[in-house]
């Protein structure tokens, strides 16, 4: 709800579709330098009370946003703050998170568990944004945050019943030569560069969060939350109807087909020109998108050995975050000098052809088998623990 309300309270104040889009920006800078920590104490410490603690910080930084929307002149750098903040706190938590899911549950059954998480996010990203939409124009975005701040009392729950996973006996403790180590292992995979360079072009080119606002504008008020929820709805079914991906291996080449099919459904959300149609073609961007988030998951899940998957948890995360972060302002800047329709159609367009460029030079991540990844994990896991093999 927050993440609707606080990009139409900048747009409220500033009118501008740029200013909206400088929020992502904000919110880069603290996730890239943070993610290195993230991942390197994942790897190291109580996977458990990192979550915790990163869950606390974000409920005071939703209360910061909660108490400078009730000030009589709310401040626009505090919203930058609290941005800042929240995505700082989420590059120390994701990685932990990750590294946890992967710890209790088997390889063979990551692509099911994908699917299950992304439901579990997409259900929420569907009723949230819509509800926060019509309280947040009709009645103010003060009463959006503090309905945030009452909802963190179910995550805190659930943190703080969740099992205790002990960091592996031979973990590598926290130092930049780890980090470095990981950055090599990472870039020296094709397969794995795939799942981040692709997913970088079509976020960086096609994103169109920035554009929300003024398209609420055009569209009417009252649809502002039906945007996001559309990408949701999209995302929801395809966890819902994805036992077919447990059939297919060729992940890399899956990731580079829908993330294609994210590009084209943008575009043609550019060129609608009536709201259920536009929401329609979002709804499908929507759905292929969450495609690839779940082959993407798989293949890291599959590959990647325990010791190294926090800090490669935090790769991950820069990639999948790089493309909406840098994205955003991109297109809102677009959207200002050439209009919010050019904006969504040149992105669609730049999103395909740049796939289509780095699927040339990526043979390895378009020829990867799920199989053979499995396999090759567990031999990487098999040497670590004969000593074989150095985080």
């Amino acid at each position: 709800m927050s993440f609707v309300a606080i990009n139409w309270q900048m747009f409220e104040l500033t009118k501008s579709s740029a200013m909206v889009g400088y929020i992502a920006l904000a919110e880069f800078f603290p996730m890239f330098i943070l993610a290195f920590v993230g991942g390197a104490i994942a790897d190291a410490f109580d996977r458990r009370k990192i979550l915790r603690l990163t869950e606390i910080g974000q409920v005071l930084t939703t209360g910061i946003l909660f108490i400078n929307s009730i000030l009589p002149n709310p401040k626009i750098t505090l919203i930058f703050v609290a941005a800042a903040f929240h995505a700082g706190l989420a590059a120390l938590q994701r990685p932990a998170f990750e590294s946890y899911i992967q710890k209790v549950i088997p390889p063979e059954q990551m692509q099911a568990v994908m699917a299950l998480n992304s439901m579990r996010y997409s259900i929420g990203a569907i009723i949230s944004p819509a509800i926060a939409g019509i309280i947040a124009t009709s009645f103010g975005v003060a009463i959006t945050y503090a309905i945030d701040l009452i909802t963190f009392g179910a995550t805190l729950i659930a943190l703080f019943m969740v099992s205790f996973v002990p960091a592996a006996a031979n973990a590598d403790k926290p130092s930049l030569r780890g980090i470095i180590d990981v950055w090599k292992y990472a870039f020296s995979r094709q397969y794995l560069v795939g799942t981040y360079l692709i997913d970088i072009a079509a976020m960086f080119f096609a994103f169109p969060q920035a554009l929300f606002p003024a398209l609420a504008v055009i569209y009417g008020e009252q649809y502002l939350g039906l945007f996001p929820a559309a990408i949701a709805l999209g995302a929801f079914l395809a966890s819902v109807t994805s036992g077919w991906t447990r059939n297919v291996h060729r992940h890399g080449l899956m990731i580079t087909i829908v993330a294609i099919m994210w590009g084209v459904g943008i575009l043609l959300f550019g060129l609608s020109t009536n709201l259920w149609i536009a929401l329609f073609f979002l709804m499908t961007a929507g759905f292929f998108d969450m495609l690839s988030g779940i082959f993407r998951g798989a293949i890291w899940n599959q590959t990647i050995p325990n010791f190294l998957r926090g800090r490669m948890a935090s790769i991950e995360m820069m990639s999948y975050l790089t493309g909406p972060y840098l994205g955003s302002p991109k297109m809102g800047v677009v959207a200002e000098r050439f209009g919010v329709q050019n904006a969504l159609i040149s992105g669609g367009i730049l999103c395909v052809i740049s796939i289509m460029i780095l699927a040339v030079f990526l043979p390895k991540f378009l020829k990867y088998d799920g199989r053979e990844g499995i396999k090759q994990r567990e031999c990487e896991e098999k040497q670590r623990e004969s000593g074989f093999v150095k985080g």
